[in-house]
């Protein structure tokens, strides 16, 4: 039997039960539904993910006083009790160094208002304390102008380097590098523009001004936690490097053998895996769920395909009579359960890949198709048919001619 007439005959089941057959459609397409727009929300997600961290070297070591990372319940209180990373600790390091280099604070002080001239940001631009490495170390490259030299920032100056959001409200039509804009009334000239990065789940990523740490501490004081960052020069020295910051931080911070870190050491691959979790999590809810609603469905399926079949009891008997073998009776039937399932499949597809791509959208990333996960629909609905269309195929089947052509 030719595959489109077993597709017309299942469309005019449908079509003969109307209502009974959009239901069993709508169970079988919220199923696949599910299971596609997981994946592909999750694709976009770790698509979006790996795309970010690429970004920044695969070497960046991140220091701080709590996790970066949390999964489960987790002991606030004790991390709160943590001494706070200082700047002198940072300093410190950077003399032991070892294989650490470019070491550089990580620290947000305030969010405030910029001006320039009549110009003014909202009180919403983040400031932070950098050195000459921290744009290298956080994936950010000079657009215009210039990076902190090492005497910027051992002499404190009153220099900034803007994200290009910050320049482009600032100055929409002027050249920014060597003007003096003004923050809490001080004034800071601007050497540097960094290049657009973005948006990340709806958070800019260009609302900021960066100034020397060593100015800012004159302010706000060295006594404030920081995070420290730092490169390991190659991901093969990642775990010597990590080995040695915490022999050198663990005699700073005066830790006693034998008690745990006080500190947290991330790096980008433990991100990774972290992140790599939590995807396994949600691909795995999305595939109980949709299974759920698919063994629902399926036995949706059992159901019309037994109704099909009592409906068109004389037509398996003209069909026997003239010399239909029962071989054929199953493969029509079960042929058409699939086909139905499929139907269901591909609609469910449709509507989940568009739903999952809503999220790449939102985050002005790349769209993605789950091949896996549609090829996989495509069998699993494959195997629904088979398995709840066995059962109608063969009591088609078995039905007697001679009853069945006087069947009413």
């Amino acid at each position: 039997m030719l595959i489109f007439e077993v597709f017309k005959q299942a469309f005019d089941a449908i079509r003969a039960n109307k209502l009974r057959s959009s239901l069993t459609l709508l169970a079988i397409s919220v199923g696949v539904f599910a299971i596609i727009s997981a994946n592909t929300a999750v694709l976009v997600l770790d698509t979006f993910f790996k795309d970010t961290m690429s970004l920044m070297g695969g070497d960046v070591i991140t220091v701080t006083k709590f996790p970066q990372i949390s999964m489960g319940p987790m002991d606030w209180d004790a991390y709160r009790n943590r001494p706070d990373i200082t700047i002198e600790q940072m300093e410190r390091l950077s003399l032991m160094a070892g294989s650490a280099r470019e070491i550089t604070p990580d620290r947000s002080y305030r969010t405030l208002r910029v001006s320039y001239g009549e110009n003014e940001t909202d009180p919403n631009v983040t400031i932070r304390g950098g050195n000459e490495f921290y744009l290298g170390n956080n994936a950010y490259d000079i657009e215009i102008g210039r990076n902190f030299l090492p005497e910027d920032v051992e002499n404190a100056r009153m220099v900034a380097i803007l994200g290009s959001e910050v320049a482009e409200t600032l100055f929409p039509i002027e050249d920014p590098i060597g003007k003096v804009i003004r923050i809490e009334g001080r004034p800071y000239t601007v050497i540097g523009v960094t290049e657009e990065k973005g948006t990340v789940f709806g958070s800019t990523l260009d609302r900021f001004v960066i100034i020397p740490y060593t100015h800012l501490a004159g302010i706000y004081g060295r006594n404030l936690n920081i995070g420290i960052q730092m490169r390991a020069g190659g991901l093969e020295n990642i775990e010597a490097t990590i080995d040695q910051v915490t022999g050198f931080l663990r005699t700073i911070r005066r830790v006693d053998p034998g008690a745990p870190n006080d500190f947290e050491i991330t790096t980008n691959e433990s991100l990774s895996g972290a992140f790599d979790m939590f995807t396994g999590t949600l691909y795995l809810v999305g595939f109980v769920i949709g299974g759920i609603v698919l063994l629902g469905a399926g036995i949706g399926v059992m159901n019309i395909m037994l109704v099909s079949v009592t409906e068109r009891t004389k037509e398996i008997g003209i069909r026997k009579a003239i010399g239909a073998t029962r071989k054929s009776i199953v493969s029509q039937f079960l042929l058409e359960c699939i086909a139905i399932c499929q139907i269901g499949g591909f609609i469910g597809l449709l509507a989940g890949v568009a739903l999952g791509n809503m999220a790449a959208i939102y985050m002005e990333t790349s769209l993605v198709f789950p091949w896996g996960a549609a090829i996989g629909g495509v069998v699993l609905m494959t195997i629904v048919g088979v398995v709840f269309g066995v059962y109608p195929a063969f009591k088609a089947a078995r039905l007697d001619p001679i009853e069945s052509l006087r069947y009413e």
